[in-house]
């Protein structure tokens, strides 16, 4: 049987609201005695995101793959062998929930500033093919959204956003879940905000009220096994639904957001205090761009082997023995992974291969001390001697 390392310091640790809040949302839901199917922690939990995320809808899921998948089936219109636009730099479940759907991904290399999808690149992407565009807000950095939509109405094509890691940011002062036809959201326990596991859709766009009417009833249907109120199965849908238990932790863990982004912000600055002084070491500063509030998801760095004076292989592997959990995310790139080499590994995507041989993710987690942050960046620098 395959055992997890455990590491002194974990790459990250969920946040876990005070247990007599939680006893207290146990005890509604035992007073009900209704698990799923639509009960009053769900129903609250969708009002409470629509309103932390400034949409009109939530629609929830039990993971935020089965959101992403029920996001393009809703969203991307029927058409067999559609392509449909993203980044070679994520998570496997982006690209695998377009293949899943019966689609096609076809790989748009990455900006060196933020690591998303590059908009000067996209327009080359585009064929008589292509159906719908998944940009990916990757560590939280917001994609160039403007630059985006409008090569996308040029073509009329939909835009769905990965929005995994972006839950909370801002930019001038709109959520990103208002932007595109959709936004994806994960809230796995890894997350920022998360319900043990589970997902959303945001629907903010700019549609009427009856397009997202329809947009609505069917990411329901999708997650409800197509059935209709009276029974009959209107669409070929799943079972992708929240259950109450994962509900009453997200109800638990919203009010406290703040203060995780408060003592995450705090950690940040602490890191880049101590990393500064590095060479070869590079850091990232969404916060600081105009009109960016940022959420403070991750912290990854990258490593120039030749001014840092190793690799960022090596530097994992020495923090990895000095049980620190550091995470190359992403790597290897999607294209090059053992499963979608074969077909797309000969593509051109220089950005994105540079940055899955270069970055690290180092550890960040709301109730991180500053006395482990500290041993990590000793174990940094001292990577840089040995």
């Amino acid at each position: 049987m395959h055992h997890k390392k455990v590491f002194d310091i974990p790459i990250t640790r969920p946040f876990l609201p005070p247990r007599a809040e939680l006893n207290a949302e146990l005890d509604k839901i035992y007073a009900a005695a209704r698990l799923a199917n639509g009960g009053q922690a769900t129903a609250r939990l969708q009002t409470a995101l629509q309103r932390q995320l400034a949409v009109p809808q939530v629609s929830l899921f039990g993971s935020g793959h089965l959101a992403l998948e029920a996001a393009l089936r809703v969203f991307v219109a029927p058409c067999p062998g559609g392509q449909v636009i993203t980044t070679p730099f994520t998570f496997a479940s982006t690209v695998n929930a377009i293949l899943r759907c019966g689609l096609q991904p076809v790989f748009c290399d990455i900006k060196r500033d933020d690591f998303t999808l590059d908009a000067e690149q996209l327009k080359h992407c585009i064929n008589e093919r292509t159906c719908a565009i998944l940009p990916v807000h990757v560590y939280g950095h917001p994609c160039n959204i403007g630059a985006i939509h409008t090569i996308a109405d040029q073509y009329s094509l939909p835009v769905i956003y990965d929005a995994a890691h972006a839950f909370g940011v801002t930019v001038n002062g709109q959520n990103l879940a208002r932007a595109g036809r959709a936004s994806v959201y994960s809230f796995h326990a890894t997350k920022l905000f998360h319900t043990a596991e589970g997902g959303a859709v945001a629907v903010g766009g700019p549609a009427g009220t009856a397009v997202l009417r329809r947009n609505v009833d069917a990411l329901r249907l999708q997650a409800e096994f197509g059935l209709g109120e009276t029974g009959d199965i209107l669409c070929p849908g799943g079972n992708g639904k929240m259950n109450e238990l994962e509900a009453a932790m997200g109800l638990c863990v919203l009010p406290h957001l703040r203060e995780i982004i408060a003592c995450r912000r705090a950690l940040t600055w602490r890191y880049r205090e101590q990393l500064a002084a590095i060479p070869g070491l590079r850091m990232f500063y969404p916060d600081q761009l105009p009109g960016v509030e940022y959420n403070y998801a991750y912290f990854p760095v990258q490593i120039d082997p030749v001014t840092f004076g190793c690799s960022r292989d090596a530097l994992w592997h020495t923090l990895q023995r000095q049980g620190i959990e550091a995470r190359r995310y992403f790597w290897p790139a999607i294209p090059d992974a053992a499963c979608y080499r074969a077909k797309y590994g000969g593509i051109s995507i220089p950005v994105a291969r540079h940055a899955a041989e270069t970055v690290l993710c180092l550890p960040l987690f709301d109730s991180m001390t500053f006395d482990q942050l500290d041993r990590v960046c000793a174990a940094v620098r001292a990577a840089r001697k040995s």
